[in-house]
């Protein structure tokens, strides 16, 4: 998917769970994809990332983070 396209969706999925107190929104947006977005889609997402990220949530960004704890993934290879 586009840089474009990847950064609306993450936003409107941040946007869902923002009125929520900012530890569960950031489980619940992290929750959210890991279950729907597929490990390559994962993969696209933390590389944009490492890149700087530009125009993504901070809630996606702490989101992510979470992500990338250890037994968070356990399997991004597919």
């Amino acid at each position: 998917m586009t840089p474009e396209t990847m950064v609306r969706q993450a936003n409107q999925i941040a946007r869902f769970f923002r009125t929520a107190p900012h530890d569960e929104a950031v489980a619940e947006v992290a929750g959210h994809l890991k279950q729907f977005w597929e490990p390559r889609m994962l993969r696209q997402l933390f590389a944009y990332i490492e890149r700087g990220g530009t125009g993504l949530d901070t809630l996606v960004l702490d989101s992510v983070n979470f992500l990338k704890m250890p037994g968070m993934l356990s399997d991004t290879s597919r």
